[in-house]
């Protein structure tokens, strides 16, 4: 579908400072790759009705024009993913980051360098890698054509969009690579509790990533659950309220052992 069309400030950073007891538990989610912060926004908007600050950062490249993501380098996302959450420190004493696809890739990465500041970590069909040799050939293609065919809104449930790109930028795939490398040789140095959602029918990435985050991640508390009846981008789809309600559980167990 690509982002034309999406409600206005769907696809634009979006932010709750949260009220009552849960005021001071912040989480940032951080969404995937050529997809925008509408993505994340029913997640966000669960948490947020509940009282948490939550933030939804549009990484950079993303939720403009496709072309704009084959100028950004890889370390610009978690840059920004770092901004976000040293803003939800200015006002939270726990913080938590959830992430989707790439998202997820991006949040590791982040766990990795800043274990202090990031109380749990929530996954949905987190990237870790990209199978296979074609990407090798990443950096060949990237300079014959701008752009492949898209991979976005593969969703279960009809007439449902994430807003991403309807097409994928080449370069930016470069990119991609070179931050999923990084962020899986440092999945040693990721100790926080971690929660990871894996759909059983996904249809961009292969089951290899959801098992190379639990068998490499330094988590001592790590679980995976498994999804029945979703696609990639979960959090849109039939299962979402699995997920709302079980990193809810998630967020409450370690914020009351504190």
């Amino acid at each position: 579908m690509g982002i034309e069309g999406a409600p206005e400030g769907l696809v634009e950073d979006f932010a709750r400072r949260g009220n009552g007891t849960n005021a001071k538990i912040g989480i940032l989610f951080v969404h995937g790759f050529t997809g925008s912060p509408a993505s994340m926004r029913p997640w966000a908007e669960f948490f947020a009705a509940r009282g948490y600050s939550v933030r939804v950062p549009r990484l950079p490249g993303h939720g403009t024009r496709w072309q704009d993501l084959n100028t950004i380098n890889w370390q610009q996302w978690p840059a920004r993913v770092v901004e976000e959450l040293d803003e939800l420190h200015k006002s939270c004493e726990q913080v938590f980051i959830f992430g989707l696809s790439m998202g997820g890739g991006t949040s590791l990465y982040v766990g990795a360098h800043h274990a202090d500041k990031i109380a749990g970590i929530v996954l949905v069909n987190p990237m870790i890698h990209i199978p296979g040799i074609a990407v090798k050939f990443a950096p060949i293609i990237s300079r014959l054509t701008a752009s492949l065919s898209s991979v976005g809104d593969d969703i279960k449930r009809p007439n449902i969009s994430e807003y991403a790109y309807d097409a994928l930028p080449t370069k930016g795939v470069v990119q991609l690579a070179k931050l999923l490398k990084s962020s899986r040789s440092t999945l040693k140095f990721v100790k926080a509790p971690l929660l990871l959602f894996h759909s059983k029918d996904d249809h961009v990435l292969a089951v290899s990533n959801t098992e190379i985050v639990m068998d490499e991640v330094g988590s001592l508390r790590k679980q995976r659950t498994e999804l029945l009846n979703s696609y990639h981008v979960a959090i849109l789809d039939y299962d979402a309220d699995q997920i709302f309600e079980n990193s809810l559980l998630f967020v409450q167990e370690i914020t009351a052992v504190r």
